[in-house]
């Protein structure tokens, strides 16, 4: 059966950012498919309710409180995946994000946070879980990349740039890591999430749903579901590529104005 390779049965993922969101969202969607999740983001309540909800599907699922600013931290939660599952198959870098804000109030302090945020914690993250999957079967490492990394818009100066060389990032790794392990990266546009809620009320959102060729915001599983595909089998001759996942978006769909410079 084609969708037997969807299933994910007897493999380890690791998911970032898992307490929500997009990370909630692709850490189920592995659960569902019958792979151990683990479990890692700041807030440990958080985390702990996507853990109790991916062993409702029949695997093991495991919280590990994480903050990726820490290095330590994603070494432990690395090392606590392969101590308590003996393997590790699946990596989702989904932990990132930098609000928008015009570049000349951008500090450099907060353009080198943003660059940290969501580039350097994905490649440590990599090479610290690399080397178990090569130790193993392969694997794949899926990178929540943006539709900001590739939009011109004004405001993302810090946040798309990071984005598109986390896209990059993908390309490089996924190079030298092949043909074992494939590295990809999802172009994520407007999804109604937490970190897009403060940003939204009825017009908003209708304004930016007017924008988007799909007339509507994306969902989480619109997201989580291709995060299966490229953790699956099913994308087993994908590796390098940047899947964007943005509701047609060729333009920025952000109706927000900057004041001029």
């Amino acid at each position: 059966m084609i969708l037997d390779r969807f299933q994910l049965e007897g493999r380890v993922a690791i998911v970032t950012g898992a307490g929500r969101g997009i990370g909630a969202g692709c850490a189920l969607a592995m659960a569902e498919m019958g792979a151990h999740v683990v479990c890692a983001a700041r807030t440990k309540e958080q985390i702990e309710e996507t853990a109790d909800k991916a062993s409702a599907f029949g695997a093991r699922a495991l919280a590990v409180p994480c903050d990726v600013g820490e290095r330590g931290q994603m070494e432990a939660v690395v090392e606590t995946a392969a101590k308590e599952f003996g393997r590790i198959d699946v990596l989702v870098n989904n932990a990132g994000g930098s609000p928008p804000r015009e570049a000349l109030r951008t500090s450099e302090a907060m353009f080198n946070q943003a660059f940290q945020f969501n580039v350097t914690t994905a490649f440590l993250m990599s090479r610290f879980a690399v080397p178990h999957m090569l130790a193993g079967d392969g694997g794949s490492v899926v990178n929540i990349s943006s539709a900001a990394g590739r939009l011109a818009q004004p405001g993302f100066a810090a946040y798309g740039t990071a984005k598109a060389a986390l896209s990059a990032l993908t390309r490089l790794l996924a190079s030298e890591f092949a043909p074992r392990v494939r590295v990809n990266a999802i172009a994520v546009g407007s999804v109604l999430t937490s970190a897009l809620a403060p940003f939204l009320d009825d017009d908003t959102k209708s304004q930016m749903e007017a924008l988007t060729p799909m007339r509507r915001l994306g969902e989480v599983e619109d997201i989580a579901l291709m995060a299966l595909y490229l953790a699956s089998p099913a994308s087993s001759w994908v590796t390098g590529k940047i899947m964007e996942v943005d509701g047609g978006t060729e333009a920025t769909n952000w109706p927000f104005e900057f004041p001029a410079p």
